[in-house]
């Protein structure tokens, strides 16, 4: 486990907030890198964002269920082959959304900070607007008034005027936005490798350790060879 810092307790967790925008193999990626890492999690999984994941995945998330839910979803790859990835969930504590008396709905609950992979336009202006509809936008909001990391990995397009507002909105308010945005130097061969990339950008914006990707080491043909 990573050491305990100052003002930190033996457990301080990361809050994964999943919203209802397409990319659900983002969130996976992410939850798996921050276990893999060591790191604590406090799961939050929107409605809509279950209804996200029963059209990409065909899995069910429940309240009542959700380790089964979530071990089900998380040894799947993003090409949707089961067994994939094995993970241990001993360190994942969950959430309902609809619960807003819930340990990350106050400031008082010690965290790392927050990452809503992916974030919707609906989850973006609900947190740049303060509405606190539900435990994710109540936890984010809350995160940015105790000073605390946010990610916000925002997963649409295009981007109309509204939402460019309310993006700048978050990152004056000390957030940090990385769009779910692929990128292809690290020589990608399969899906997960797009999957991968984007996680490990999150991740970096963390300050969360992981080998999800290919640096750039400032040499021309790298991806490429990898491809090849």
């Amino acid at each position: 486990m990573n050491p305990v810092k100052p003002g930190e307790t033996p457990r301080t967790p990361w809050i994964v907030g999943v919203s209802g925008a397409s990319g659900t193999p983002y969130a996976a990626a992410v939850l798996r890198a921050l276990l893999a890492a060591g790191e604590s999690v406090d799961l939050v999984v929107s409605r809509a964002s279950r209804l996200t994941l029963l059209d990409e995945t065909g899995i069910s998330f429940r309240d009542a269920h959700w380790q089964a839910d979530l071990r089900e979803w998380l040894s799947r790859g993003a090409d949707g082959k089961p067994d994939t990835f094995s993970v241990g969930l001993d360190a994942v504590r969950h959430w309902s959304a609809g619960d807003l008396a819930a340990g990350p709905s106050s400031g008082s609950y010690p965290t790392k900070g927050m990452l809503i992979v992916p974030a919707s336009t609906a989850s973006v202006a609900g947190v740049a607007l303060g509405l606190s509809k539900d435990l994710l936008q109540r936890a984010a909001s809350v995160t940015l008034k105790e000073g605390r990391k946010l990610i916000v990995a925002v997963r649409e397009t295009p981007l109309n005027g509204q939402t460019l507002r309310h993006l700048v909105t978050l990152d004056d308010a000390g957030a940090t936005v990385v769009p779910a945005s692929p990128a292809f130097y690290a020589g990608a061969t399969h899906i997960q490798d797009l999957v991968d990339f984007v996680a490990g950008r999150v991740l970096d914006a963390a300050g969360v350790p992981h080998t999800l990707y290919r640096r750039w080491q400032g040499e021309l043909g790298g991806g490429a060879h990898r491809a090849g």
